[in-house]
């Protein structure tokens, strides 16, 4: 017996949404449910609705409780991370800003207007409380005003999480962040190699900007790791006018790979998405994914530290980063370049939301979490990352 159509569309996207929540189990909400009863005291007599607590203890109300990113459980003890299928780790680092600072405020940001959503998307058919584990270990202790002293923290902290087999969600922080990310995650790769996809307006591949590693250099250094080579990083929605020449003529030295916008609008974003891929998953085990806020066009995301006009429409980069994610081998992922203080009604923070939720949304879909076993790339011992400029020296 099949499903009865709606509005005389037996085979809409509305109809399969309808169809796939009634598969969708409801034992996490139940969970959530009895814990937040045990936790929060039962609600007042006069409550009708006795899922209801005393003390706000789980999703709702949507402007009370805990500002963790959609409400996840509080990991205190990041020994404990490797229980979980995903984690989520803030980096609120921007001493690597070269304009406007305030990108520290991100990880708050982000986990602040979370709130507004549920675990659930209709169209995908995805519920994250009833499909995986999510946990937020919170924010990694960054040091102000000192770039190194914080990428050790960085890279120490991500290094940690990705060994334990719980997939690193990171919100930043401004993009320098993408560098000590990278080498975190290669001290457990050994001999296996990882793909970078890049979203964003800038190809952030100078060696250095106002003498020092900035945000705009954390690929020049992450493809100077063996683990991460060059012809494997894929750069989505380059364009404008804060391009340095000098990141532009390392991109053509080390032979990356570059799509501007009118590439991608005009190769179709499938070839697009199929450009990527090639090129990503070129000899490597895993991609790592680092979305700058501001390959959206600034129109939709005001609240970023580089704003520049042209960029990807939401819809656009959506479908980009879910297609790419469902065919990838994904090992972690970073949202950057968020700005609270220049931030409107948090319509950036929210679209830094989405890009989490639509990413994970993407790997329940594909299969990749929950995972069965920790993913043969993963080394279980830490090893000094070999950087080709200090082979070749």
């Amino acid at each position: 017996m099949t499903d009865p159509p709606i509005f005389g569309r037996p085979n809409s996207e509305a109809q399969e949404a309808l169809n796939k929540e009634a598969r969708l189990p409801l034992t996490g909400w139940q969970q959530e449910v009895d814990r937040g009863l045990e936790y929060g005291l039962e609600a007042a007599q006069s409550i009708r609705d006795r899922t209801i607590p005393t003390f706000s203890r789980g999703e709702l109300p949507h402007y009370a409780g805990i500002n963790t990113f959609l409400k996840a459980p509080y990991l205190e003890d990041v020994r404990q991370v490797g229980n979980y299928d995903v984690a989520i780790v803030g980096v609120p680092h921007d001493s690597g800003t070269t304009y406007r600072p305030g990108t520290r405020f991100g990880p708050q940001g982000i986990r602040r207007i979370s709130a507004l959503y549920t675990p659930y998307n209709f169209e995908l058919g995805v519920d994250l409380r009833e499909q995986i584990t999510l946990c937020d270990v919170g924010d990694i202790f960054t040091i102000p005003a000192n770039n190194e002293k914080s990428f050790d923290q960085i890279s120490k902290g991500i290094a940690h999480v990705f060994s334990s087999g719980a997939l690193p969600i990171i919100l930043g922080g401004d993009h320098s962040i993408g560098y000590p990310t990278v080498r975190g995650i290669c001290r457990h790769l050994g001999d296996k190699k990882v793909g970078i996809i890049h979203f964003d307006r800038h190809v952030d591949t100078q060696e250095t900007d106002l003498d020092e590693r900035m945000h705009t250099c954390p690929w020049f250094h992450a493809t100077n790791i063996k683990n991460a080579p060059p012809k494997n990083l894929v750069q989505l929605g380059i364009g404008g006018w804060q391009v340095p020449r000098q990141g532009v003529k390392v991109c053509r030295e080390r032979a990356t790979n570059i799509l501007t916008v009118t590439d991608i609008t005009e190769m179709g974003l499938d070839a697009a998405v199929e450009y990527a891929l090639e090129r990503a998953l070129d000899g490597t085990d895993c991609v790592h994914i680092s979305f700058d806020i501001d390959c959206i066009d600034a129109g939709f995301v005001p609240g970023t530290g580089w704003p520049e006009p042209g960029g990807l429409m939401p819809r656009e980069a959506l479908y980009l980063l879910g297609k790419i994610v469902q065919r990838a081998p994904v090992c972690s992922m970073e949202v950057v370049e968020v700005s609270p203080p220049y931030d409107i009604s948090d319509i950036t923070s929210l679209m830094a939301t989405r890009v989490i939720c639509d990413t994970l949304a993407h790997l329940v879909l594909s299969n990749q979490i929950p995972r069965q076993q920790k993913p043969d790339y993963i080394h279980p011992e830490a090893q000094p990352e070999l950087e080709l400029s200090l082979i070749h020296n």
